[in-house]
């Protein structure tokens, strides 16, 4: 599966299946001050675990950071 991930293809041999499992691998641990869309679509956390995934999807995760 192919995924693009803020601006960077990525390929995905055993692929996640639901967003939940994308954000394990690539922000674990992180679920506070994260926000994702998928397709320019803002997908709310509570969704994450039932959207499911789709080869070429464009997933854009932002983390909120501190600092002045």
């Amino acid at each position: 599966m192919e995924l693009i991930i803020n601006h960077e293809v990525k390929f995905f041999e055993s692929a996640p299946v639901s967003l939940a499992e994308l954000m394990q691998l690539e922000a674990p641990g992180k679920t506070k001050g994260v926000a994702v869309a998928i397709n320019s679509q803002v997908v709310p956390k509570t969704a994450w675990a039932s959207t499911e995934l789709r080869d070429r999807d464009s997933i854009l995760i932002i983390t909120a950071t501190q600092g002045g």
